[in-house]
């Protein structure tokens, strides 16, 4: 079951101020991006740690992976190791991985 939980302000701040790109690689799947070297790095591990810390457990095709709904967007990373982490995704809930897969509406890209 997911909860919901409120991210802190500061970290509620660094997500609205931060520009997003937007997934060029993967149109037929929305979402948008972070890049770790391109944003405050304190505040960037802060929130690696907690969705990883505070969100769910959920698939990406075979890999396991930890998602956070904020609002009405999904914030994920793949997985790395903290210090290999270097983007985070994120997507509005209509477009996740779970929502797709429920909907048979499967991105030949993604991997």
């Amino acid at each position: 079951m997911k909860s919901k939980i409120e991210l802190n302000e500061s970290l509620q701040k660094f997500i609205e101020s931060s520009k997003w790109a937007f997934a060029k690689t993967m149109p037929d799947w929305p979402h948008e991006y972070i890049v770790r070297k391109n944003v405050d790095e304190h505040l960037f591990v802060q929130l690696v740690q907690y969705i990883r810390t505070n969100g769910y457990e959920g698939n990406f095709y075979k890999k396991k992976i930890a998602y956070l709904d904020n609002g009405e967007l999904v914030y994920w990373t793949m997985g790395a190791p903290v210090e290999d982490t270097i983007i985070i995704n994120r997507c509005r809930k209509e477009d996740s991985y779970e929502v797709r897969l429920q909907n048979h509406i499967m991105s030949e890209k993604a991997t």
